[in-house]
């Protein structure tokens, strides 16, 4: 670790919190400090791999307002996020595990940070900060939660019921069947969630798949019944059968009207 700054250091530290500087990009510091580009991208390789600075691709780096004792920092995930998809035009929310354990379904704080996006696709690392990036179509994008940082970065999360619904749709993924349907049925015992509020996230975003493991769950814990026909009419016939535990053993008794192997017990 880098504990001593050398002049360019503090030069660039200095001109970055003078101007209230959030990131910098390859050719902000040639005038700034009078130095030639290879001096600046030196400069920028030496504080990043010294976790003094994260970069959040090439040419462009996330900048502290002040360092931490030590020198090492690292950003949170939403100035990261922010940083990444802000000039893309990008818009995103955080899902999966941080989703779950920012609303109580799951104790485990994740290692990694889910992030369902409009523009990027695969792994990245931003300072200490893992990402997945899940690049989704824009009409699968809303029903989030807005939070703010103590250093003023909006970002986004998705809704504790669009949460609920990406654990359904997105079980492969995250891992989550049949945990999901605990949680389900939890979130709505104690109204934190209302079925209304299901049904609209289910309908909106979920697939043919998830509206049939949903509706046909929702029904075994007794929601309204004109809920279940307002999801039910989203629903063709069909022949083929889904289990409603994906992986466990595919034998059970068959539910026609939602098209579900109920394999609950096998």
């Amino acid at each position: 670790m880098k504990r001593s700054l050398g002049n360019l250091e503090r030069q660039l530290f200095a001109y970055a919190q003078m101007r209230k500087l959030k990131t910098l990009k390859t050719g902000d510091l040639y005038a700034a400090l009078d130095i030639s580009a290879t001096q600046e991208r030196k400069l920028y390789s030496r504080l990043a791999q010294a976790g003094m600075i994260a970069q959040v691709r090439r040419g462009l780096y996330l900048i502290p307002q002040r360092l931490p004792l030590g020198g090492k920092w690292t950003p949170d995930e939403i100035l990261a996020l922010n940083a990444l998809l802000t000039e893309k035009n990008g818009r995103y929310q955080i899902c999966g595990p941080s989703a779950f354990n920012r609303y109580g379904f799951d104790e485990q704080i994740p290692s990694r940070i889910f992030v369902y996006n409009n523009r990027l696709s695969g792994e990245d690392n931003i300072g200490a900060i893992a990402l997945t990036l899940i690049k989704v179509s824009d009409e699968r994008l809303g029903d989030v939660e807005e939070v703010t940082t103590s250093e003023g970065e909006v970002g986004f999360y998705s809704s504790r019921p669009r949460a609920l619904l990406d654990a359904v749709y997105d079980w492969s993924r995250f891992n989550t069947l049949p945990r999901a349907y605990r949680w389900i049925e939890k979130e709505l015992s104690s109204k934190r969630v209302s079925p209304r509020q299901l049904v609209n996230v289910t309908l909106k975003y979920g697939d043919i798949g998830t509206i049939r493991r949903m509706g046909f769950f929702l029904e075994t814990i007794r929601i309204p019944k004109p809920l279940l026909v307002e999801l039910n009419r989203r629903l063709k016939p069909t022949s083929a059968f889904i289990p409603l535990y994906p992986n466990q053993i595919k034998r059970g008794t068959v539910n026609h009207e939602w098209g579900i192997l109920n394999n609950a017990n096998q």
